[in-house]
């Protein structure tokens, strides 16, 4: 018998069973670098165009109205228009956080299967309960636009339900196979992103809502 030499296989993967994923850190970050290079390629040529909106220097005695946070905090700053500091910094972010944290401990898509597999009519019950209530809160304190993106993923979730036990392609698939944290996080995302363009954009003195192409 022929033995194979210690020098013979090296470097091969070992075989993997049919749908078997393997992780790799290489190709990982090279897509990073690829998309961190394209982002700095974008953030110059803005730059190029647009000039920095930067104001005079800071003068205690002529604070600006309205005083606005940087951008990456007017989303923050946004929601602190509508309830206590409290409420708006700990709470709401720490409560987004741990749903993250604890959605994979439940057995929703533990064999990677469809959301709306096992339990729909159930889970779109609580669906329900859930965006009703949510969005009662947030039209009680005036909060409208956190209000949208809460109504677009109920309706986005409602439609990847119906679609799900049906023959689907494209689209309908891609959406209706979508886990739980999935829709977690795009909601986290939406609010972010939209609350964060009203504060930078839409609020003027007072915090009153203001058109951005209108001197006001």
């Amino acid at each position: 018998m022929m033995k194979n030499s210690p020098s013979e296989g090296a470097g091969q993967l070992p075989p993997q069973a049919p749908g078997e994923k393997s992780i790799s850190y290489g190709e990982l970050l090279f897509r990073e670098m690829i998309a961190i290079e394209i982002l700095a390629v974008v953030l110059v040529c803005l730059a190029l165009v647009w000039n920095a909106p930067l104001e005079q220097l800071a003068d205690p005695f002529h604070t600006a109205n309205p005083a606005k946070a940087p951008w990456y905090f007017t989303g923050l700053q946004e929601l602190l228009h509508y309830f206590p500091p409290f409420v708006a910094g700990v709470i709401l972010p720490t409560l987004i956080v741990l749903a993250l944290i604890v959605v994979p401990f439940f057995h929703v898509n533990i064999k990677n299967e469809m959301l709306w597999v096992q339990h729909k009519s159930q889970r779109l019950i609580g669906l329900g309960i859930i965006a009703i209530a949510l969005t009662a809160l947030l039209l009680r304190v005036g909060a409208w636009d956190a209000a949208i993106p809460v109504i677009a993923i109920a309706v986005l979730m409602a439609l990847a339900a119906m679609w799900a036990g049906q023959p689907a392609s494209g689209f309908q698939h891609w959406l209706s196979a979508k886990p739980l944290s999935f829709w977690i996080m795009t909601w986290f995302l939406m609010e972010a992103v939209i609350l964060t363009t009203v504060g930078a954009l839409f609020r003027g003195p007072g915090w009153v809502w203001v058109w951005p192409w209108r001197n006001s």
